[in-house]
């Protein structure tokens, strides 16, 4: 039977005979609510339609009057009153793909009463009962801060284009990670700026790195009650300012995929060792999640998760990150690993290949100019999604509302609640503080 979430790349499965289809991705949701309620036989029977398998060749294996589920209740139109797998699917709002449809959208055979019967404004007109039907609700857990930690002590250097975010020392980290603690956030993501650079980024490896001495600091300071993730990649601790070790490749110097992979396995472990609860790998590198879980496997890890930057796209919207981790690319950019904005089914290849390494929560980044993916992703794979709402999403935001030109308050909360509707389950935004308090 296929590994759930691995879908049948067919756009159609024929359902006995005449022209019957049944988007399997569209199945599988519709079945996976009711999984402890159907028979073994139907089990398998999705398994099959999961493969691709044409159902009328196995129909045989099957005698409809002993299944609970009939296989003539799954065909397109026909008895589906009958299948609670279809009655669920019409409760929430899902459909079954029309036959042969040249353009391939969803059909939905639902009547919609018209106006003036329908008046889809009784449901807005009292404030209580709107947001007693609203469909998307954020909460503080939702968020996940990055905050970004140097060498010494007392340092609290504001980010100048990132207004409220500091780097910051061991020291105040802990106060800091305390303060967002108060307002209901319980998720960090750590970024190191490290006391040197060389040519590999050898020091993110180390025992006394910067990254390992937070992590130890604040698992001292708060135990389990937050959750404690770290990014892993090299730009921050490399004197060029790229995600891995250099190679010539002709006429270009580009990260060198493989001779990286170790490395990135390594600081990962050493991450783990120092109290990481989970670890990001941010570099877009080809088998970086393979590589880390092999790693983290032989080091005794293997109940630590593993969230990819599956789909992190080459964007104009990270410029006031490299400020705040120091770590713009010396030369060049980073095309060569990060993905062409412009390209949508290649997110979803990488993301298929990270999963298929064993990654356990897929990350689109950024997050704005990105919702289309983060639905893509959601829809496709159905694992938990994170976005990143980047450095520049956020700037933007902080420099309108200064002038007065946005409501600052409003407008986070709809570009959150935005991310959210879209499919992400988690959000890195470095709008949680703020978002925290107006949601208390």
């Amino acid at each position: 039977m296929p590994v759930p979430g691995q879908l049948n790349p067919s756009p159609r499965v024929l359902l006995g005979p005449g022209p019957s289809d049944v988007h399997p991705r569209v199945l599988t949701a519709m079945a996976t609510p009711l999984l402890g309620h159907l028979d073994p036989e139907f089990l398998d029977l999705l398994g099959m339609v999961q493969a691709g398998v044409t159902l009328g060749a196995v129909g045989q294996a099957f005698q409809p009057d002993e299944k609970r589920v009939r296989l003539e209740s799954l065909t397109y139109g026909r008895a589906t009153r009958n299948c609670p797998v279809l009655n669920h699917a019409t409760s929430c709002g899902l459909a079954l793909r029309e036959p042969h449809a040249a353009s391939g959208r969803i059909n939905t055979t639902m009547t919609t009463p018209q106006f003036p019967t329908a008046r889809p404004r009784r449901l807005r007109h009292n404030p209580l009962l709107r947001q007693m039907v609203r469909e998307t609700a954020l909460a503080p857990d939702d968020f996940i801060l990055p905050l970004f930690v140097r060498p010494g002590r007392g340092v609290r250097n504001e980010i100048a284009s990132m207004p409220g975010n500091y780097q910051l020392s061991v020291d105040t980290l802990v106060d800091e990670v305390g303060a967002a603690a108060e307002l209901g956030i319980r998720a960090f993501i750590l970024f190191g700026i490290p006391s040197r650079k060389d040519a590999t980024g050898a020091v993110a490896c180390e025992d006394e790195g910067i990254v390992q001495q937070a992590l130890r600091a604040l698992r001292s300071a708060f135990k389990d009650g937050v959750l404690l993730i770290t990014d892993e990649c090299f730009c921050e601790y490399t004197e060029h300012g790229h995600c891995g070790v250099l190679s010539e490749y002709g006429r270009r110097r580009d990260v060198d995929n493989d001779a990286t992979l170790p490395l990135l396995a390594a600081q990962c472990v050493s991450h783990a060792k120092a109290g990481a609860d989970m670890v990001a790998p941010s570099g877009m590198l080809d088998g970086m999640v393979g590589a880390i879980r092999r790693g983290l496997d032989e080091a005794g890890f293997a109940w630590l998760p593993i969230m990819s930057y599956a789909a992190k796209y080459a964007s104009a919207f990270y410029g006031p990150f490299r400020d705040a981790a120091e770590s713009p690319p010396q030369f060049g950019d980073r095309g060569g690993y990060q993905m062409d904005p412009a390209n949508g089914d290649e997110a979803l290849r990488e993301v298929a290949l990270d999963v298929g390494e064993g990654a356990d929560l897929i990350m689109v980044k950024p997050a704005l100019a990105y919702l289309d993916v983060i639905r893509r992703v959601k829809d496709r794979f159905g694992l938990p999604v994170a976005a990143y709402n980047v450095s520049g999403e956020f700037a933007m935001v902080k420099a309108a509302a200064a002038r007065g030109w946005i409501d600052e308050r409003r407008i986070t909360l709809e570009i959150l609640t935005g991310i959210k509707r879209a499919g992400a389950d988690v959000i890195l935004t470095y709008h949680a503080r703020d978002a925290a308090r107006w949601l208390r």
